[in-house]
């Protein structure tokens, strides 16, 4: 890592020490707030791709948000938040690329900022919390210490579910604490071929395979996260070989839940995007496309042979 910036507010904070010790950057440049760098104009997110620089900021204003009405795993009540943004991957579909300016990682080092308002969200009915929207839960956890602190937290909070999304087989924190039923690790899944085309830089679909099952195996909730689900050539049989390959792994009583989704978009971020790679065919996928629904039910049917109905959640609404 070549540059690290650091906001002013955060600059002795422990955690940023900490990064700053992991990340080993030639140099340490002071800002005032993240944005004049990562909101600055003229920037060239797929360049920037390339070789992407960390940012160490604090959060402010709001820290928790509701997700859409019909996004969720069981609870009534859903709340997502984002302690990172960016990723190291590079998904074809990922709406990052059409949201924000940079590609440089900022990490809010404030974590304690966000643990107070997950506490404020919480009744005495379960509520579930969704993390790797706007970073990959996992990915970046050797650098950050997001688990270390997160994972005690919601430990001590059975009524706060807590949702880790990610591609990555970075799972070493987790084997190294005791599962608790109230976090679930949710891989995000597709076919091998499309992992290939699609999901550069991601691990293959083998390796995913196998982290699951050492965290099965440690007693940990598994999610499996069919989304998005990506029309495409021989798609009937790419999708059944899949699906076969899958639950001979899985075990079925570590199984928290199975979502279900197309590709979509914000409008604003897919003019974006097109923008960005204007020839990119995937960009002319819509989920109101009959043909996308019809592989939706067939892939709804197809998982059906594996799991229980009330395990399996269809995600129709627009990316947060």
């Amino acid at each position: 890592m070549t540059f690290v910036y650091v906001e002013d507010a955060v600059r002795n904070h422990p955690r940023t020490l900490k990064v700053i010790e992991k990340l080993k950057p030639s140099q340490v440049i002071p800002i005032e707030r993240y944005g004049e760098v990562f909101n600055r104009k003229s920037q060239h997110f797929r360049l920037q791709k390339l070789g992407p620089s960390f940012i160490l900021a604090k959060k402010h204003g709001t820290h928790v948000y509701p997700t859409p009405p019909s996004f969720g795993i069981g609870a009534k009540n859903n709340y997502y938040f984002s302690h990172l943004l960016n990723c190291p991957f590079d998904c074809r579909y990922c709406f990052l690329q059409g949201m924000y300016r940079s590609a440089s990682f900022v990490l809010f080092v404030n974590f304690e900022d966000f643990q107070n308002a997950i506490l404020d969200k919480l009744s005495e009915e379960k509520a579930t919390f969704f993390s790797g929207y706007d970073g990959d839960s996992l990915a970046m956890e050797p650098k950050t210490g997001f688990l270390s602190e997160f994972l005690p937290f919601f430990r001590n909070h059975p009524l706060a579910e807590l949702e880790l999304r990610t591609k990555s087989i970075s799972i070493r924190e987790l084997l190294t604490q005791e599962s608790f039923p109230n976090c679930v690790v949710a891989f995000s899944l597709s076919p091998q071929p499309l992992i290939q085309e699609l999901e550069k830089k991601t691990p293959p679909l083998s390796k995913r395979l196998e982290a699951i099952q050492k965290l099965q195996q440690a007693g940990w909730n598994i999610g499996l996260r069919f989304d998005p689900i990506i029309d495409c050539e021989n798609f009937h049989s790419h999708y059944t070989d899949f699906f076969q390959d899958v639950f001979k792994v899985i075990d079925d009583e570590r199984l928290h839940s199975a979502s279900l989704g197309s590709f979509r978009l914000p409008k604003p971020v897919m003019k974006e995007m097109k923008r960005l790679k204007p020839q990119d065919p995937l960009l002319a996928l819509s989920q109101e496309d009959k043909r996308i629904q019809e592989k939706l039910l067939f892939c709804q049917k197809e998982l059906f042979k594996y799991i229980d109905r009330r395990k399996l959640f269809v995600c129709a609404e627009e990316s947060l």
